[in-house]
This record gives structure tokens, sequence and C-alpha cells, in this order.
């Protein structure tokens, strides 16, 4: 679906699963308009004297369960659409996680490739100036999403302390970990995704040396999710970017893929030993063709929207992992569904970033670090948690993951919007 959809097939999705949970129409229609959105024009001066201008865009959606919480993304399609339906997943994200915030996401209509390191820190300094007003710690804390990453969110906090003339950690996370970023925060997101897997595998009794694994998207969460689910012994036998992927059912390692995508920023079917890399056989294919391959587990972990109702009837994987936000449409879904396909759905799947910043946050604002091993401990916990209550639902209620999912973020959310007092407390109060 066309970036200019991405929110109303967000909207309908919710709407089905409000209906699904029982959740009250008032309720429902809180949720069904996002509470604020800024949109601003950033004058960038480039490297070649000109001034060029970026759209920016940074949407609250709820915050009734605590301080609005979501990444700032780079990149050509960035909408208002689309940042409002990113913003709305996070608010079910961190409701369903049981996390104290609501939900918000930001970007920035640029091609970042295309930047210079200067320009790169101008733009990003320039939409703080633009937003800083709009964010703060106690308001709404920005991360980093696609193609932005901790050093961006440093030049950030930098700009906003500046602009409040104070020390102020807690407004941005993912930051370095010398400017007070949490230890685990790289590979929250992947070791999330993970751990839910991991779940699911022991509950259905898989050997995981018997699954094949295709991945879309190899950036910093499609990574860390295939390298820990390489180590348990699953066999990842197709890797995608941007431009393309490769498949060769023997499998790939990971770690070697990885090391050469950062050298020659594409991925290649390689096994690298030390500084030496050797390319090994495989196929080259498309990031539509790897959607629709034999495999025991699909994991789209690159942007939304890439299955749809045109290819849905082509996917063959019985299991899906949703680490992308989004990655599959409201219309899609309800094909996959008649054939039988089982989802981890991205409000649970991709949490695990959004748990990490929160600890990031906790830690920023009480002035204490924790170490890796209580992040790695602490994260595990909740998504654990937060997974186990969604597989039990959806068992209890006869209902899929995704419905299980939003069925607990909403009743979540349905009590904080209860205890405010909604049309049947005024009723009968005034009865």
């Amino acid at each position: 679906m066309a970036a200019n959809n991405i929110f109303l097939d967000a909207l309908e999705r919710l709407k089905q699963m409000s209906k699904d949970a029982g959740i009250d129409s008032e309720v429902l229609e809180s949720l069904l308009h996002p509470k604020a959105i800024i949109q601003a024009s950033l004058p960038v001066r480039m490297d070649d004297g000109s001034v060029r201008y970026f759209s920016g865009y940074r949407c609250r959606y709820n915050d009734v369960l605590g301080p609005t919480k979501g990444g700032i993304r780079y990149h050509p399609q960035v909408s208002q659409d689309e940042v409002q339906a990113l913003a709305l997943w996070m608010t079910i994200k961190c409701a369903v996680v049981g996390l104290p915030y609501g939900g918000a996401k930001g970007g920035i209509e640029v091609d970042p490739k295309s930047l210079s390191p200067m320009e790169l820190e101008r733009l990003s300094r320039a939409y703080v100036r633009a937003m800083a007003d709009f964010i703060g710690p106690s308001i709404d804390i920005p991360a980093p999403d696609v193609y932005t990453n901790a050093r961006i969110m440093g030049w950030m906090m930098d700009e906003y302390e500046a602009i409040k003339r104070q020390r102020m950690p807690g407004v941005i996370t993912g930051k370095p970990i010398s400017l007070g970023g949490s230890q685990g925060r790289d590979e929250a997101t992947g070791r999330g995704a993970y751990l839910c897997i991991r779940e699911l595998s022991h509950k259905l009794g898989w050997n995981p040396r018997e699954k094949r694994v295709a991945l879309q998207g190899f950036g910093n969460a499609g990574y860390h999710v295939a390298q820990l689910l390489q180590q348990d012994g699953y066999r990842i036998v197709a890797i995608s970017d941007s431009k393309g992927g490769i498949h060769s059912e023997s499998g790939f390692d990971v770690e070697s893929v990885w090391r050469q995508k950062q050298r020659v920023r594409r991925v290649q079917a390689v096994y690298c030993e030390h500084t030496v890399c050797e390319l090994i056989e495989h196929k080259q294919i498309s990031n539509e063709e790897l959607l629709e391959l034999d495999v025991d587990l699909l994991i789209p972990a690159a942007l939304e929207g890439v299955i749809t109702q045109a290819n849905a009837t082509k996917i063959q994987a019985p299991f899906i992992c949703e680490v992308a936000n989004g990655p599959i449409l409201c219309e899609a879904e309800a094909i996959l569904e008649e054939k039988g396909i089982t989802i981890i759905p991205d409000v649970v799947a991709n949490a695990g970033g959004v748990i990490v910043s929160y600890f990031e946050w906790v830690q920023n604002r009480s002035g204490y670090a924790w170490t890796l091993d209580e992040v790695y401990e602490r994260l595990e916990e909740i998504i654990v948690r937060a997974f186990n209550k969604v597989l039990n639902t959806a068992h209890e209620e006869k209902r899929s993951l995704r419905s299980a999912a939003y069925t607990a973020a909403l009743r979540q959310i349905s009590d904080a919007v209860t205890a405010h007092g909604t049309r049947e407390y005024f009723k009968n109060s005034s009865e």
C-alpha cells in the first residue's frame, strides 16, 4: 500500500482489533485521533554553500499511559501519514509490554546517504531546533529508527541541551554510551525478536537445526536476530538489504555477511576469516522473491507494507516474525490467516528496542548505569512475560497472536481512559 494509505490501514486494523477485544467506543474514538503532530521545513546549509529545505515531522499520538516515546527515521518516503501510523503502533507496543509510555514517531524526508557527515549533523540539529518545544524528557522522548543511529541521537541531545541551557540526557534515548546511553541498546530490537521466537519454539517443540530462515532487511535489528538464531542452530538461507538479496539452501555465516556488508555496503555471500573473505556459491534474488521462498520462518525486518494483497497468496513460510513495523498490510493478513500462517506481530516482536530505551531513560533520570547483564535480564523478563501473556490469550480466546496482543494493549489503555471517566460513568452520575 502506498505511504499515503498506511495510516488508514493502521486505523482499519485498530477498529477490527477493538471490536475483537470488546473495547468501549469512547476508548476507540480516543485512539483514532493523534493528540498532536507538527511539520516543519528544515533549512540546511549544504557543503557547496547553498541552502536546502527538508520536511520534518513529529507525532505524539497518545499519552494516557505516560510521556510519548518513538524513533526518528531518515528516509525519502517519510510522510505525515507514515509517521502517524508508526506512532499509533508505538502506542499499542508500549501498552502491550507494560511500559509507562504513550506512542510517538518522527522523521525527515531525506536520503541520508546523499548527505555528507557535516550536512547530516546540520540537518539533525535543525530538526531539534524545530521540535524543541514539542519534545522533552517528561513530554516526548525520541530515539533512533531507520537510517538514524547513536551518533545522530548524540547530536540531537547536544542541540536540545544547548537550547534549554541544562544537562537533560533523558530527552533522547539510543545515545552513545559515553553520552548517557545504555548497554545493550544496539542489539535490543533483534534480541527481543529472538526471545519471542525462542518462546514460541519451546511451545511448539522445534528443533532449530531443522528450521530454515529468510530475512528481509539486514540492518541493525535484522543482523542481531539472525546472529542469535544462528547461534541456536537455525539455518539462515536468505538475506537481503535495500539493494537485493542472496539465497543458498546450505545457509550463510551471518557474521561474515555482516562484516562484508559494512565494507562494500551490500550483502554478499562470503565466509570471512579475519580480514580475508571467500565468495561462496549462492543465488542473487530480489526482495520480492525472498518473501516468497519456501522456508520455515520468514522475518520481514525492513520497511512497512511489504506483504500486500498482491503477494500474500505467494507467501510459503508457515511462520512470520515481524521485526519491521507494519510489514503486513491489513488486507494481506486475512489471506495469510486463511492459509494458516502464524504471525508474531510487530507490537511484541520488535518491542525490545523501546524496552531498552525505557531502561536508558530510567538510568538517565536516576543517574545510575546498569550492567549489560542487568539489561539483558530485565529485557528478557519483560518481553517474555508479555509474549507469553499474548500466547495464552490467543489460546484461551481462540484468536490470532496479533488480535491477542492488541487485546492486551487496548485493555491496558482502556483501564487508564476509564479511570478518568467515560460516558457510562458521567451518564450514571447525572441520573
